[in-house]
């Protein structure tokens, strides 16, 4: 079986661990989200791209579900006692080995596909990562600070801000422009399903699909694509889904975001079973709905959705 999996950060990685569970001989694809990366202290950081391939790979801080395990902050702190910042983004000295390697690497004239495949040569996660483009995307969020109206990198608005304002708008600047990465468009001309896992449907899996190229060649694969809710119980499982989904005038429900991906993308779509009330308005859309536990308590809950999800897929994929 070939699984292409639309990925963020925690949500999909905690997704993807208990689908490599669920099918251990899956071929699995995972397109990951840029529109997160930025560049701090003269490096290339992929946050998403960098929490699938710790959390796969077994280095992750499993207490925070981002960064690296057992890490030590001396370099920030050196760096802070020289006056250089930001000091509200938290690298650690384990994970600033990683953006030093890739900023090499992308100096040296290699692809950000080409830096994550060999980045992964070291953690081998048991799927291939593919950033879902090589062009620089970089989503920005317009908030209101202070009276004045402006623009934010959304590392800012969620690490340094941590989404205390509104969001009023939600930029994925440079994504109109991009070009999917070598090898997005034909894993998913070949996938027998496509997975959007409970990642963030806006700066996440919305970025992805923001790239051109991507959302047509998902429409237009003929197979099962299936999701699940990241909202459970009209709030996000954790995260400011909320905030952003507000943003583009989306409410903070189940139904609502399998509405807003719409039944020419998704065929199918698991709600967690407090939003049962919800499947009919989901089917409704045109789009079949299933309610199940919805919360990766662990890893044999994430295990459980996984299946879920591909039970779901078959089912459609029968109709």
């Amino acid at each position: 079986m070939r699984i292409v999996v639309l990925a963020g950060g925690i949500g999909g990685a905690r997704f993807l661990r208990g689908l490599r569970q669920a099918v251990p001989d899956a071929e699995v694809t995972v397109i990951g989200n840029t529109g997160d990366d930025i560049h701090l202290f003269g490096l290339k950081v992929c946050p998403d791209l960098d929490t699938v391939m710790y959390t796969l790979g077994g280095g992750i801080n499993e207490d925070q579900g981002w960064g690296r395990a057992d890490e030590t902050f001396h370099l920030k702190e050196e760096l802070a006692a020289y006056g250089v910042g930001p000091e509200w983004f938290g690298l650690g000295d384990r994970d600033f080995a990683t953006h030093i390697v890739r900023t090499q690497m992308l100096g040296a004239g290699y692809p950000l596909s080409a830096v994550t495949e060999a980045l992964c040569d070291r953690w081998k996660p048991g799927v291939r990562l593919i950033p879902m483009t090589d062009d620089r995307v970089e989503t920005h969020v317009a908030v209101e600070v202070d009276g004045e109206r402006k623009a934010v990198h959304f590392q800012e608005y969620w690490v340094r801000l941590r989404a205390s304002v509104d969001a009023h708008a939600v930029v994925p600047v440079g994504a109109d422009q991009a070009k999917p990465a070598p090898g997005v468009l034909e894993a998913i001309a070949s996938a027998d399903v496509v997975i959007f896992p409970p990642s963030n449907p806006v700066v996440s899996v919305g970025t992805i699909l923001a790239v051109p190229g991507i959302r047509e060649a998902i429409a237009d694969a003929g197979v099962p694509v299936v999701g699940l809710s990241p909202i459970v119980g009209d709030a996000p499982v954790r995260g400011m889904a909320d905030k952003v989904l507000a943003a583009i005038g989306v409410d903070s429900t189940a139904a609502a975001v399998a509405e807003h991906y719409g039944s020419g993308l998704l065929d199918g779509w698991l709600v967690d079973t407090v939003d049962a009330s919800a499947v009919d308005r989901v089917e409704s859309a045109g789009i079949r709905c299933r309610a199940v536990p919805l919360l990766m308590t662990d890893l044999a809950a994430a295990t459980r959705m996984a299946r879920e999800a591909l039970a779901l897929a078959e089912e459609v994929g029968g109709a």
